[in-house]
């Protein structure tokens, strides 16, 4: 046991975090832009829009990550490609919507009759889709790596593995820790992982995953600090299996209590029960695990003067899970969370800081995609797009710079049903208005967000112009991306799915609701060591 960097490494989290104050701090000053700015994209999995108390949430506590809000700009309606990962993912890399790169499901989800056999008792078959990322495509790394940039990889891939020739290091990065097809943290979030592409050291045992990638982020940027350099920090938290140590569990345990503990914490949604509130202390203290690892690494650009010329890109890539997993939070005043059709399931925290414009916690309204990273980082350090590839992404740096950009509609194809309860549905995004189209009946809903952001309201009747005029536009934009379609299954059994319905009420949110209360007593204990964080601990102790 190596109880001396066991030391310094406590010691350099309770520096980054120190009674939870961010150390993030940036200069807001407007400053001619630097010759060889780098960038560091953080990317959180299944971080929901209001998981963040920058985002309105009383109860998780991000001051790091907040830091990273109030001295950059904040694009309040920055929305994920897809409403789950792997398709959101690769519109990040590739700057393409869902329904043009072909990955319109996660890898690894069921289609046709392969789906059918989980008895899910739906009345479509999902279609087929691509199963990695298009190795045809340019991503955004390559391209900065073919202008001189170091590219490294740390985190969640979930977009194909070494069988496809698909892994980070296949499209544009020089180094890759821990991304491979494997879309959840494979033996937990405390070492020792198992995850053939991370490195275990005998004195991380215990350590928990998020800071194990802060810690290999770190050491990149310290190696590269000379040289333009491209970090992509892509967290396997917030995914299930949420997990947190027993110190973090008892903190916002205490602090649910002290806020009131709801009698019931669920409620139906069409498929699924829904958490009502926010109030899962596992997930909060999951959430304060990943805030840490982005305090040290935000103190490591500061530590090493890179913070002046280094741009920071903070977002998730879906909303967060409120039904479905592990039911582990609630979208606030948005329905619905990850894999849903609604805001909760697209809607993202989506943050650009850019050390030399003035910004300071600027509040952009227009209406922003993953897909717009692409060509907007390419833009602020000035490389050249390769013409060769199409891209459906618009530079953000305009709105950056106070302008503006040319209006155009948002769109997202997802003919999957969610694990979350989402149906499968396309839609399209106008200035204030939402069409959602859904493949089981052909019927589209209407909501103007402006009014209605919970979308508690269709209005398509009342605007029937306009609904059509939308649902004409999105059905052919789709027909041009000549893409996939859910299909009727012949030999659907409307009861069996109709009594699945009824037991998800009967039976399922019964258990939630025990779970739920079993979590938020006071002697609730998942397993002996704490999943793992404890580690250290008992061996110390001689258990």
């Amino acid at each position: 046991m190596n109880k001396i960097l066991l030391i310094m490494l406590v010691a350099t989290v309770a520096t980054a975090c120190g009674e939870k104050k961010a150390v993030a701090q940036i200069d807001k000053q407007t400053k001619q832009a630097p010759q060889k700015p780098n960038i560091l994209f953080i990317l959180v999995d299944d971080l929901g829009y209001a998981d963040l108390s920058v985002m309105g949430s009383t109860y998780y506590e991000t001051p790091n990550i907040d830091a990273i809000a109030k001295s950059g700009t904040v694009f309040v309606n920055g929305y994920s490609a897809s409403t789950v990962c792997s398709p959101s993912r690769a519109s990040l890399m590739n700057g393409q919507f869902t329904a043009r790169h072909g990955m319109t499901q996660y890898e690894g989800g069921k289609t046709g009759e392969a789906w059918k056999n989980l008895n899910r008792h739906t009345k479509l078959l999902p279609p087929e889709y691509r199963h990695f990322l298009n190795p045809e495509d340019i991503t955004f790394p390559e391209v900065l790596k073919d202008n001189g940039y170091a590219t490294f990889f740390a985190g969640k891939w979930h977009l194909g593995g070494a069988e496809q020739h698909s892994l980070p290091t296949d499209h544009g990065f020089d180094v890759n820790q821990g991304g491979n097809e494997s879309g959840g943290p494979n033996g937990g979030y405390f070492s020792p992982f198992k995850n053939p592409n991370l490195t275990n050291l005998e004195e991380e045992k215990g350590m928990p995953l998020a800071l194990k990638l802060a810690k290999e982020t770190s050491k990149f940027i310290t190696n590269h600090k000379d040289s333009r350099f491209l970090a992509y920090l892509s967290f396997y938290e917030v995914h299930a299996p949420i997990q947190t140590t027993k110190e973090k569990w008892t903190k916002y345990r205490d602090k649910a209590e002290k806020m009131g503990i709801h009698e019931n914490g669920f409620a139906m949604e069409r498929v699924l029960p829904a958490r009502k509130y926010q109030d899962n202390p596992v997930y909060a203290g999951l959430i304060e695990q990943v805030d840490d690892a982005v305090g040290i690494v935000m103190k490591t650009l500061k530590d090493l003067n890179l913070d002046k010329n280094t741009i920071v890109v903070f977002t998730s890539d879906n909303g967060g899970v409120t039904s479905g997993d592990n039911f582990s939070t609630n979208a606030l005043d948005l329905r619905g969370g990850k894999g849903y059709q609604w805001e909760g399931g697209v809607k993202v925290p989506y943050f650009i800081y850019v050390p030399w414009m003035r910004q300071g916690g600027n509040k952009i309204e227009e209406a922003v995609s993953g897909v717009d990273f692409y060509p907007t980082l390419l833009d602020l350090v000035k490389v050249p797009q390769n013409n060769k590839h199409v891209i459906d992404g618009t530079s953000l740096k305009p709105l950056l710079e106070g302008g503006t950009i040319a209006s155009r509609p948002l769109y997202w194809h997802y003919p999957h049903y969610g694990n979350q309860g989402g149906e499968p549905s396309s839609i399209i995004r106008e200035g204030d208005w939402k069409l959602i189209y859904y493949w089981e009946n052909h019927h589209a809903e209407l909501y103007n967000l402006k009014d209605n952001i919970g979308e508690t309201t269709d209005i398509s009747s009342e605007n029937p112009e306009l609904a059509s005029q939308m649902q004409t536009k999105l059905l052919n934009w789709l027909k041009e991306m000549n893409t996939q379609y859910a299909e009727v299954d012949p030999l659907w059994d409307e009861a069996a799915w109709k009594q699945k319905l009824i037991d998800n009420k009967t039976k399922l949110m019964p258990r939630l609701e025990k779970q739920r209360k079993e979590m938020l007593s006071p002697d609730w204990q998942p397993n002996k060591d704490w999943w793992g964080s404890e580690t250290l601990i008992s061996e110390k102790d001689g258990k």
